[in-house]
């Protein structure tokens, strides 16, 4: 049983026990995997008390959501604006638009009534979660917050083309929320730490190093290229699944010299921000 659902029980508050206990499952399981059973049980209530004050579990989800998320993003807004102040382009880094995705979270996660231990597990779990309902609500409700990151992004590294930021923003972010959903986060900052003192700003560092070495990555050149296909060129002469030939299966993408030039379609990079 959680301290925070232990602190709703104590207070009588049968609605913030239900959506503690939905936090808490979600977190645990996923949305798809949940049930209005589980959470139920888990706050102690019965399911005449969910349809109550919700009325299902997409709108419960929707509020657990919200409650921790709007915050969240309005606290990165602000602190991103005044970093966007302090330093124009072509001063602003890839870490002054990290910093200011990073350190609202971490602060919030520092205080029980706003978010507590398991805020970045949460943060972690909503952007590895593969449901459709949760993508969906996260595009709709925070296509703002998405599209003043990307473009922050796409200022601190103009030379990426914004396809190639999109997908890289994809895959770093991703990859970390799946550490964060599936790690205890005080032993994972204790394991970085290694008996250390550890502040919010090593934290931030230690956990987006990853991240800034994947967007400040140059383009693949040509001697990376030629290693590349030397290893292709083995791989077809040994006695293993050949790899696919370029051009091969990828018909219904356009040549790249058809796209030079244009990039994706608006909105594309956004999507590709949003879904991770």
């Amino acid at each position: 049983m959680s301290l925070r659902l232990s602190a709703g029980r104590q207070a009588g508050d049968t609605k913030l026990r239900i959506l503690d206990a939905a936090e808490d499952l979600f977190i645990e399981f996923g949305y798809e995997a949940m049930s209005l059973r589980q959470i139920t049980s888990r706050a102690e209530v019965n399911l005449a008390a969910v349809n109550y004050h919700f009325g299902s579990k997409e709108t419960l989800l929707q509020a657990m959501l919200s409650r921790r998320l709007d915050r969240l993003n309005e606290e990165r807004l602000t602190l991103l604006t005044r970093a966007e102040a302090t330093w124009p382009s072509p001063q602003l880094t890839c870490e002054h638009v990290l910093g200011a995705m990073f350190i609202p979270a971490l602060a919030i996660s520092h205080h029980r009534d706003i978010g507590g231990p398991a805020f970045l597990r949460l943060l972690g779990r909503v952007y590895a979660d593969p449901s459709p309902f949760i993508r969906d609500y996260l595009q709709r409700h925070y296509a703002l917050v998405f599209e003043r990151f990307f473009e922050a992004f796409a200022r601190a590294l103009p030379e990426l083309p914004r396809q190639e930021l999109g997908w890289r923003l994809h895959f770093a972010l991703q990859a970390l929320s799946g550490v964060l959903a599936s790690s205890n986060t005080s032993r994972l900052i204790d394991t970085f730490a290694q008996g250390q003192p550890m502040g919010d700003l090593q934290v931030v560092a230690r956990l987006t190093a990853l991240m800034v070495a994947a967007l400040k990555a140059p383009m693949p050149g040509e001697e990376q290229l030629a290693s590349f296909a030397a290893v292709f060129a083995l791989a077809k002469d040994t006695n293993i699944t050949p790899p696919r030939e370029a051009g091969h299966g990828t018909e219904h993408l356009a040549p790249a010299s058809q796209n030079e030039g244009h990039g994706p379609a608006p909105g594309d990079n956004d999507r590709a921000f949003a879904n991770a």
